[in-house]
């Protein structure tokens, strides 16, 4: 995957994102500071995850880029264009799997309530294609299940599947996996990399866990303490096809790892 070099426009360009929120204390209103002057760009094709300390503003910083917060001062740009709003190229998977689908619909009524409002098409089209996804997904079989009968993991798959139905440029995750058991996460994370090279997506993974950003990733971007800047912006050059055990045992891998924790253990 390239790299943004400065020689062409970015696809999202980051400019100098600040964010404060306002509160309430009994002593009067309190100013939090959250984000702070926060500039990268991102090449289409590319996979950039987000690591830092908890409460940072790693979630903060997607949802503005996502066009959900708006920023206090800066802005964000798609294909050059100020994205004040969400963008229809852009699909965001939220952390609470549980609550980013429909409990009372089935699993292939959810998946094509994602297509449903963004295309006309016949109910016999929509279930065809929502089946197509379903199968991508690994979930056939499930059409007709509710997702308190699945699992953590096939609840994520039916957010994947509906979100990638609409067919996005770039794909929004924000934690995705953290309430996951280890062998579903390691699977999951196997299968978002089959999907951002089989659909060419553009993705943005915000992630507490420093060695699933590693090993998903092209590039990682350390977030500091709130008011959070930039303390590093890694390009991972690591081979692809990447594996659970082969490649976090090189030595490329252990070397970005110990670089980040370095890093972070730094903020204590």
């Amino acid at each position: 995957m390239k790299h943004y070099t400065g020689s062409n426009p970015a696809y999202i360009d980051v400019q100098r994102i600040s964010k404060s929120f306002r509160s309430n204390s009994p002593n009067g209103s309190v100013t939090l500071n959250v984000l702070n002057d926060i500039n990268f760009v991102v090449d289409k094709g590319s996979f950039l995850s987000i690591v830092g300390p908890s409460g940072c503003g790693k979630s903060t910083l997607l949802q503005i880029i996502a066009g959900l917060v708006m920023p206090t001062r800066g802005c964000v740009l798609l294909n050059k264009s100020v994205a004040d709003r969400p963008p229809h190229e852009m699909i965001y998977i939220f952390q609470q799997y549980a609550k980013s689908i429909f409990p009372w619909k089935t699993v292939m009524q959810n998946v094509v309530f994602g297509i449903s409002h963004r295309q006309k098409m016949k109910a016999s089209q929509l279930h065809q294609k929502a089946l197509e996804y379903i199968e991508l997904m690994g979930l056939k079989g499930f059409e007709n299940y509710h997702p308190w009968q699945l699992s953590g993991g096939m609840q994520q798959r039916v957010a994947l599947a509906r979100g990638l139905i609409c067919q996005p440029d770039i794909l929004l995750m924000d934690e995705p996996f953290s309430s996951i058991d280890a062998l579903t996460r390691a699977e999951l994370q196997d299968l978002v990399l089959k999907l951002w090279s089989d659909f060419n997506l553009t993705i943005l993974f915000v992630t507490h866990d420093i060695e699933e950003a590693l090993y998903v990733s092209d590039r990682v971007l350390v977030l500091g303490t709130a008011p959070a800047r930039i303390l590093q912006d890694i390009k991972v050059d690591l081979p692809h096809p990447r594996n659970q055990l082969s490649t976090k045992e090189m030595p490329g891998y252990l070397r970005y790892r110990h670089q980040v924790l370095e890093q972070l253990s730094a903020l204590r």
